[in-house]
């Protein structure tokens, strides 16, 4: 087995410690990742917090990261030591169901294998995540970073980004189309940049009419205030999809009434249960929608298109010992917009006491 160093969740809310932990040996078509940058995500928060500590598999979170290839299997031909390369939330999966071979992994029957929190299908164990200096993954879930995208910037795009990529992309939008986000956090400010590079006309729902100048700032044509009837009511029928990135249980009519004739709502942000009036879908032939994630030819794509567009999340760059800062403020939603991890300082002592 290898040994790297990570931080891993001890049982306490958002209390994460530096620790030694184990990696696989090297599979022949397996890379040995060293990471450099690894986005917060939501996902992470609710992970950690959700854990007891009690037995099991370690908890180590981070599933959106960028970094360096420094060892490869002997069957790899698509990689090179020294290659940069991102990874994303999934990390494997059976490669013969139809959700496979259409590459769309991540809906794989047999359930793609997740970067953390996930079963290993060959050895059975639990998947160990990239808030670590190493990371051990097979080829085929590795993607070149394209020389246009600044890693740190980069490593939030294979979450954040191929989630509201996915929507966009299967919709249709492109120039002409009229798009509205909902919510202007991690997710939703990739929604906008991207909907605006792929020419649509795009606007912002807000709780609040602060976000105007950041929606701007974004390329945002527009932002209708949420809690204003008014506003409301002068966009209804009137966008042909909508993303809706909000993390919080919420109201969807307002944001279906919004959608066009033969439009679509993508609702991305809040995952649990929802309840929706049936009328706000007939009346106008609307259609309700989800995604989640992206297989590896859509993830391949939008890192191009990032590139090319230049396109990264904006972020704010912490050094990985200040991980449990960076939850603990991510709880209160004090970011804009994603927090990313400077993972380097794993590998000297500075994080050892004092920090964690």
């Amino acid at each position: 087995m290898r040994t790297t160093f990570g931080w891993q969740a001890m049982g306490s809310p958002t209390a994460l410690r530096r620790t030694l932990l184990e990696r696989r040996d090297l599979r022949p078509d397996d890379l040995a990742v060293r990471v450099d940058y690894c986005g917060v995500c939501h996902t992470d928060l609710h992970a950690v917090r959700e854990h007891d500590g009690a037995g099991g598999a370690p908890l180590v979170p981070g599933h959106e990261f960028t970094g360096v290839v420094t060892e490869i299997g002997p069957a790899v031909t698509e990689f090179t030591v020294g290659d940069s390369v991102a990874v994303g939330n999934i990390v494997d999966s059976c490669g013969d169901c139809a959700m496979c071979r259409a590459g769309q992994e991540n809906f794989c029957h047999a359930f793609p294998t997740l970067t953390y929190g996930g079963v290993d299908a060959r050895d059975g164990s639990t998947t160990v995540g990239g808030y670590s200096r190493e990371y051990v993954v097979r080829d085929r879930f590795a993607y070149h970073l394209p020389a246009g995208l600044e890693p740190a910037g980069a490593a939030p795009l294979l979450c954040a980004g191929i989630t509201v990529w996915e929507p966009l992309n299967a919709l249709g939008v492109g120039p002409g189309a009229r798009v509205a986000v909902a919510g202007l956090g991690g997710l939703g400010h990739l929604a906008v940049k991207m909907a605006v590079a792929r020419g649509a006309e795009t606007s912002v729902f807000s709780r609040s009419p602060d976000k105007m100048d950041d929606a701007r700032a974004l390329g945002a044509h527009d932002l209708i205030v949420s809690t204003d009837p008014e506003q409301l009511a002068g966009v209804r029928d009137r966008f042909d999809v909508v993303i809706d990135t909000i993390s919080a249980p919420h109201d969807l009519s307002p944001y279906l009434r919004s959608v066009a004739m033969d439009g679509t709502l993508s609702h991305l942000g809040h995952l649990g249960s929802i309840t929706v009036e049936v009328i706000d879908l007939l009346i106008g032939r609307k259609r309700l929608s989800s995604a989640g994630s992206g297989g590896r030819p859509a993830t391949a794509a939008m890192l191009e298109f990032c590139a090319a567009q230049g396109i990264a999340a904006d972020i704010e760059l912490l050094p990985s010992a200040r991980v449990n800062e960076a939850l603990d403020r991510l709880l209160r939603n004090d970011v804009r917009y994603r927090f990313v991890l400077d993972m380097s300082d794993l590998d000297d002592g500075l994080c050892d006491r004092g920090q964690a």
